[in-house]
């Protein structure tokens, strides 16, 4: 990301707090403009939040260099393995345990929790690790083999965790998971990489990334901004009638993304990767892909339901968790990451 994008990226951590501001505010006090953004939705997810999320990712796939991709999965073997380690192998039963343990009492939030908990993320993930510098051409291979991976395993992995251990029946085509891979991260990908090739044979790449990405790259951070104040409109209302509830999910949330996130970025520091492989896997290992979980919640369980609920507020933590450990990242790389050489911050501007 440019390192001279301006007053947008260096004030980042403000901006995303007066979006979520103005979100809340949006949905407490305009229920017209929540009724406007709720008017089309697909598999559960607002029109507007979908087409903010492809604002956000088209950037980031533009700038991958995909030339170095096929070298990065040759030569990241070590790092793509830990991170499905982490997504597939630990995430999901960490996230059961802090459900049931955190609530026990209200079954219908435990099964939206667990809907989060086994979809590894694979769109806002490229986001958060542009922000912390980390390497977007591992963090794309990753992105993408967990893409096959939850079409593949979504459905076991519910019927394990749901239906097996905790009796909820639950019936999700892996036609609904594929249509969502491929809207959420097909599309842009598709797009960014036409993008530079065209590019490529039209102004070279040297113009392309010395001049068109610098202007495009602002894009990626307005979509986020946007997003962010759609989500916490739609819930708006709720947050400020119910901030009990909100709160009672939020803590087994924060534990995860947290807890997952600093388990894998002190492991690849242990392991010896350098810090822009490592920061990648932190963030692969501990984000969610909170539009499967609220699409197959809202078609399962109803829009209106506790189920729903639950994964509503994944990403309204998510968020500011994520943003919290970019600058957790940037600030402790240079101790466990010491050959790591020093990287611009798009979050602080140092």
């Amino acid at each position: 990301m440019s390192d001279s994008l301006g007053v947008l990226d260096r004030y980042l951590t403000v901006w995303i707090g007066l979006a979520m501001v103005l979100g809340v505010a949006v949905g407490r006090f305009a229920p017209g403009a929540v009724e406007v953004l709720n008017a089309v939705t697909w598999h559960g997810t607002s029109l507007p939040i979908a087409v903010g999320l492809f604002v956000m990712i088209f950037p980031i796939m533009a700038e991958i260099d995909y030339e170095r991709v096929p070298t990065v999965t040759r030569t990241a073997r070590t790092e793509i393995a830990l991170t499905l380690a982490f997504n597939w192998l630990i995430a999901p039963f960490v996230m059961y345990g802090l459900a049931t343990t955190f609530l026990g009492g209200r079954p219908e939030f435990i099964t939206g929790l667990i809907l989060v908990g086994i979809a590894p993320c694979i769109a806002m993930v490229l986001i958060w690790n542009e922000l912390a510098a980390g390497n977007q051409e591992l963090c794309a291979v990753c992105v993408g083999v967990n893409s096959l991976l939850q079409i593949a395993l979504f459905v076991p992995y519910a019927f394990l965790f749901l239906t097996v251990m905790r009796g909820t029946a639950v019936d999700v085509s892996m036609s609904l998971i594929a249509q969502m891979v491929g809207v959420f991260l097909g599309l842009p990908l598709i797009l960014g990489y036409l993008t530079q090739k065209v590019a490529f044979g039209t102004i070279g790449r040297e113009a392309y990334y010395g001049r068109l990405i610098p202007r495009i790259s602002p894009l990626g951070l307005l979509g986020l901004l946007f997003t962010v104040v759609v989500m916490f409109a739609l819930k708006g209302d709720y947050i400020v009638a119910n901030p009990g509830e909100i709160v009672l999910i939020a803590v087994p949330l924060l534990i995860f993304f947290a807890g997952l996130w600093a388990l894998a970025y002190g492991a690849s520091a242990l392991l010896g990767f350098s810090y822009t492989e490592g920061v990648s896997v932190a963030f692969t290992a501990s984000s969610n892909n909170f539009e499967l979980a609220i699409a197959v919640a809202v078609a399962v369980f109803g829009v209106a339901s506790d189920v729903a609920l639950a994964t509503v507020v994944g990403p309204l933590i998510e968020v500011p968790v994520m943003l919290a450990l970019v600058r957790v990242a940037l600030v402790t790389k240079s101790r466990l990451f010491p050959e790591s050489a020093t990287v611009t911050s798009p979050v602080t501007g140092d």
